[in-house]
C-alpha cells in the first residue's frame, strides 16, 4: 500500500484563532480556505498539511490526540512559543532516543509534539 499523505483534521469553535496560530507559529499557508474549513500546507513540503474545520458545537477535548511535527530549528520555535505566550504542555528537552522535543497547545487545546532529530 502506498500512502500519499496523512492530514490530521482539527474540529474547532475557534477557527480564526487557529488560522492565526498555524500561520504565525509554524508558517503554514492556506492551501484551501472556504471559511468553515481551512487546509494548511508547508511551503517547503506540500504534503505536510493539516485541516481546521469549524464546529461551533464542539464541547469535549481529547488530550490523547497529538500532532507530531518535525522541524529544523526547534529552539527558535520554542522561544517563539514562549514569547507569544502559547501554552507549553512539556518543556524542551533532549531524549535518550535521539530527539529534541517540546509540546505546545494550539487554541483548540490540541497538543503539538514539536521535535527534531539530534
Amino acid at each position: 500500500m502506498r500512502i500519499r499523505r496523512i492530514v490530521p483534521n482539527i474540529y474547532t469553535g475557534k477557527i480564526e484563532q487557529s488560522k492565526q496560530f498555524y500561520s504565525d507559529f509554524l508558517g503554514l499557508k492556506p492551501a484551501m480556505d472556504l471559511g468553515w474549513v481551512v487546509t494548511f500546507a508547508s511551503e517547503t513540503n506540500l504534503t505536510a498539511q493539516l485541516t481546521i474545520v469549524k464546529d461551533e458545537n464542539l464541547s469535549t477535548l481529547n488530550d490523547a490526540i497529538t500532532i507530531a511535527i518535525e522541524v529544523f530549528d526547534i529552539d527558535m520555535l520554542y522561544e517563539m512559543a514562549i514569547k507569544k505566550g502559547y501554552p507549553i504542555a512539556s518543556e524542551i528537552k533532549n531524549e535518550d532516543w535521539g530527539i529534541r522535543r517540546f509540546m505546545v497547545r494550539d487554541p483548540n487545546n490540541v497538543v503539538l509534539y514539536i521535535m527534531s532529530h539530534l
